[in-house]
């Protein structure tokens, strides 16, 4: 049963940059993973995509083949990718097959994590079919998917904005119908754009969004009583709230990958040889508490997720105070390569030092 992720967004929310931080994630982690590129306009991508549309149509073949302009073109080429899902559902068993040949840190078998990068047009995730019905068919495969939701982080500088990505969440989350998490991504750039009105747990949370109704009277009168009803709207289904992400910060991409692990009820029990790694001591655990407890897989997926950060947190590291972290971990960067360097050069002495003790043994000769 292979588990995985399909990334969504706008354009320009960072899906393909997700993705590929995903990929190096978990590839550090020794969790197998491979990425499948079903957007026909993203050629080349910055991760290697072990499956690609493109190797089934192309959007410059649709465009010129019917006419068609870059939406409309897109479009199609989901609903081509739909009428031939067998081949779809072809290359991703032939691709899986061969990741679980191939041996993870000291074992094989273990099915990848498949991460899905799908087309920035909004249409193929709030009302259109195809994409739907494609997932849908990956559901009876087998797979178990969740919904990654991108929202540029920008958005909430502006209230009128906010709300139409709170209105553009929902309809995503009732159209697809798989366990969602929406993340407002690119955090790490959101002091760009100017001051917000509230904290920024009041925009993750979704809370008492009569707030924000007021706001927007002030700025556009005229939309008041449409700016309410949409908030009513969203408030009554009490379904939509935000994950945080700056996809260069390890933490950061360390917990969004628990939270959908989480939705997913997924668990990744280390091996023995990860273990003898940590230990250092090439016998395995030292204790039958240390082994891989599969046992523990409802348990472990089902537990709060550790080290979970604090909403204020993350305003004081890249809203409040972004520059002087910026500077802090700059510097602990330079210190730490430093370190490395002082390591290796130690290393590399140590080394020569022997080879001269060694070869000054081996001259000597007796008379």
């Amino acid at each position: 049963m292979p588990f995985g992720e399909i990334v969504i967004g706008s354009p320009g929310s960072g899906k393909s940059t997700y993705s590929y931080g995903k990929y190096q994630l978990l590839s550090a982690l020794n969790r197998k993973c491979i990425v499948v590129n079903l957007d026909p306009a993203n050629d080349p991508t910055p991760y290697p995509s072990a499956i690609s549309l493109s190797e089934l149509i192309t959007l410059k073949d649709a465009m010129e083949e019917f006419g068609l302009g870059p939406n409309g073109g897109m479009l199609y080429c989901v609903e081509y990718l739909e009428a031939n899902y067998d081949w779809l559902e072809g290359r991703l068993k032939e691709e899986i097959e061969k990741e679980k040949e191939k041996e993870k840190d000291g074992r094989s078998g273990d099915e990848p994590w498949v991460v899905f990068d799908l087309p920035g047009q909004v249409e193929l995730s709030t009302n259109h079919d195809s994409l739907k019905h494609i997932v849908d068919k990956l559901g009876k495969s087998g797979f178990r998917l969740a919904a990654v939701h991108l929202c540029d982080a920008h958005y909430i500088t502006d209230a009128s904005k906010y709300v139409s990505v709170l209105l553009l969440s929902l309809r995503t989350m009732l159209h697809l119908g798989l366990p969602h998490i929406n993340v407002l991504s690119k955090l790490d750039l959101i002091s760009k754009y100017g001051d917000l009105d509230f904290n920024l747990d009041f925009y993750t949370e979704v809370q008492d969004l009569s707030y924000i109704a007021d706001v927007l009277k002030e700025s556009h009168p005229r939309f008041g009583a449409l700016t309410m009803a949409i908030c009513d709207l969203v408030e009554d289904f009490g379904l939509v709230g935000f994950e945080t992400l700056a996809v260069e910060d390890k933490q950061s991409m360390l917990h969004l990958m628990r939270v959908v692990d989480r939705a997913l009820g997924y668990a990744f029990v280390a091996s023995d040889k990860a273990l003898e790694a940590e230990t250092g001591s090439g016998q395995g655990p030292k204790s039958k508490s240390e082994a891989p407890n599969t046992n523990a897989l409802f348990s472990s997926a089902l537990s709060a997720i550790p080290d979970t950060p604090h909403v204020r947190d993350i305003q004081e590291r890249w809203i409040d105070s972004k520059d002087a972290y910026d500077e802090w971990e700059e510097g602990e960067w330079r210190r730490e390569g430093v370190a490395v360097a002082e390591a290796k050069a130690r290393e590399k002495a140590a080394e020569a030092e022997a080879k001269r003790k060694a070869g000054g043994a081996g001259g000597i000769r007796k008379r």
